[in-house]
């Protein structure tokens, strides 16, 4: 990844190789999967929805699939190709589409791939708002609502995580103390 430039890309928290690298190991910590851990460290590689900066050209993905394998390749790409406004609000739904947003065209994943991409989303967004206040204060609410939303889909440490990171704990004991 260095020689494709992903220490000099600046992302919050540092370089984008810095996030790569705390995206894996935040789903390490969750006891994921070789693959997803993989697809977790290079979620980037094409772009995504919110970060348009590539490493690599979609003409090169069986060269990222030799390197890492084809399901966590996979995995990568249904995570860069994801247009997130049409996707997320139905994504917890087992006949939701993902919609593509290099192809336009929508697929229905099934149940792990859909699993896998709420708990790497949930890794991205959680870094976010883990190395950035301004991150968490502006997107954390939203965040929290579209994980709760997720939950079905989230493990129970990601699920954690999400309630910690972005405020779920303290707001729910808010909510039910007296006064």
């Amino acid at each position: 990844m260095r020689d494709l430039g992903a220490d000099g890309i600046s992302h919050p928290g540092g370089t984008l190789l810095a996030h790569l690298r705390r995206v894996e190991e935040q789903l390490a910590v969750w006891g994921a999967r070789p693959a997803l851990r993989l697809a977790g460290l290079c979620h980037a590689f094409y772009g995504t929805d919110g970060f348009p900066t590539a490493l690599f050209p979609l003409s090169r993905r069986a060269e990222l699939a030799a390197v890492i394998g084809g399901e966590a390749e996979a995995l990568v790409y249904l995570y860069g190709s994801c247009d997130r406004k049409a996707t997320y609000p139905a994504l917890p739904d087992a006949d939701a589409p993902v919609h593509d947003r290099f192809t336009g065209r929508a697929r229905v994943p099934g149940p792990r791939p859909r699993q896998d991409f709420a708990e790497l989303t949930a890794a991205n967004e959680l870094d976010l708002a883990g190395v950035d206040p301004s991150f968490r204060e502006k997107w954390g609410p939203g965040l929290l609502t579209l994980f709760t939303r997720f939950r079905p889909l989230l493990s129970q440490p990601a699920w954690e995580s999400c309630q910690s990171v972005l405020g779920g704990r303290r707001a729910a004991a808010r909510l039910s103390s007296p006064g």
